[in-house]
């Protein structure tokens, strides 16, 4: 698609898409380098951060999805989200997609964090995390679930070939340092568990309505698992 057919089909996926250069682009006015930007500046533009995640800026759990780690980070996560989010959007609409990126994205930080603070208290080391992967994964692992059990849409989804490209994408966050591979599970299971709810909608012709009580379930759930983990880092913080 060009930029205007996108726009027409897919305009959320256009305008995240947009949002991510946006961001980069404000970092570089800002004087942050945009190929190797510190830890310092992507915590200062809002990364994803234990001590700060957890405590009194949850909303870095969003914000860190639209910000990205070098220019290498933005161009493969921009075509990503071209290449699935173009397809996603139309297939579930324009709130659902977006509802869809969201969700993935906060459940890949979620437990980024929660595997990061099992680390620090085996006296493990907290870095920084940043970047729309989680949200992608979320669609790609749609996609493939979608594929894998024949739900209708109106593409012919390729079972062989989304399968390859979430593979490689797994391997490479295996063998590759710097990869969040946590954040990349974690939007993977979100985006399968509603592939699985489609599926059922479709299957025994459910409302539409059970997308949106599944969002509610999740953003729950979300709450929960971040009140528990901010206990028990305000916990240690206080025993010290």
């Amino acid at each position: 698609m060009n930029i205007q057919t996108l726009s027409k089909k897919a305009p959320i996926t256009l305008v995240l898409i947009v949002s991510f250069v946006a961001v980069a682009c404000y970092q570089l006015l800002q004087g942050v380098s945009l190929d190797n930007p510190s830890s310092k500046d992507l915590i200062a533009f809002g990364a994803n951060f234990l001590p700060l995640s957890l405590t009194y800026e949850p909303w870095r759990l969003v914000f860190s999805a639209f910000l990205h780690i070098g220019l290498i980070h933005l161009l493969f996560n921009g075509f990503a989200m071209y290449y699935f989010g173009m397809v996603v959007e139309q297939i579930v609409g324009r709130l659902q997609f977006l509802a869809l990126f969201l969700l993935s994205a906060v459940g890949g930080n979620l437990l980024n964090l929660y595997i990061t603070w099992q680390e620090v208290l085996a006296d493990g080391r907290f870095g920084v995390s940043a970047g729309a992967s989680g949200g992608i994964m979320g669609f790609g692992m749609f996609l493939l679930v979608l594929a894998i059990t024949k739900t209708p849409t109106m593409f012919v989804l390729n079972t062989k070939s989304l399968a390859i490209i979430m593979g490689l994408n797994f391997v490479m966050g295996l063998t590759i340092d710097g990869i969040d591979q946590a954040a990349h599970l974690g939007g993977a299971c979100i985006g399968a568990l509603f592939a699985l709810l489609i599926w059922a909608v479709s299957r025994w012709r459910l409302s539409g309505v059970c997308f949106w009580l599944l969002s509610m379930v999740l953003l729950l759930v979300y709450g929960l698992i971040w009140w528990y983990l901010h206990n028990e880092i305000m916990a240690v913080m206080h025993a010290i």
